[in-house]
């Protein structure tokens, strides 16, 4: 895997082989920032990266000189190895790895948030309620953009915040505002 853009483009992590997590690919990620390249000023933003898996999302937001970046994921081995690359990259000072359960997370958060990415496990059974949670503890600041990566099988278009979704072979995002 590797960083796409940025002070840290073309730095490359290695998750251990046997992580369970599934990380954006390379390619969906890199069409992805170039679409908020075009939206966002990465620089002043204070961003959230939800399910964190590799913490790829968080390093790539870093690297585009993200000030304030926070990295939620569970898994004790993916925290883990997200502290460790964060420390590696030399980016402590942008980037928080908490290990947290993104819902409790989510319900005791008291901060706002321009940006928050949530990249779950498209098999989890609760995706569908993680829009409702980002918009009813009111996590975004008010020209905030919120994004979640999911299958085909979801589809987020009724939502009353939905923007749009982009489509990158199995990978979807949706945008919400």
């Amino acid at each position: 895997m590797r960083i796409i853009s940025g002070k840290l483009k073309g730095r490359r992590f290695s998750p251990p082989k046997n992580f369970s997590a599934r990380p954006t690919t390379d390619i969906a990620k890199e069409s992805l920032f170039n679409v908020l390249a075009n939206r966002i000023d990465f620089e002043d933003l204070k961003a959230l990266d939800l399910f964190s898996g590799t913490g790829s999302i968080s390093y790539e937001l870093a690297s585009r000189e993200c000030a304030d970046v926070t990295s939620i994921e569970l898994d004790p081995k993916h925290h883990a190895f997200i502290k460790s690359t964060i420390f590696e990259l030399n980016i402590e000072s942008q980037v928080i790895a908490l290990r947290a359960d993104v819902f409790r997370y989510l319900k005791k958060c008291s901060r706002k948030f321009d940006f928050i990415f949530a990249d779950p496990p498209f098999t989890l059974s609760t995706i569908d309620q993680i829009p409702d949670l980002i918009f009813d503890m009111e996590l975004l600041n008010e020209d905030g953009l919120f994004i979640i990566e999911h299958s085909n099988v979801n589809n987020f278009a009724s939502h009353p915040h939905f923007l749009e979704v982009k489509n990158y072979g199995k990978v979807h995002f949706s945008f919400f505002k």
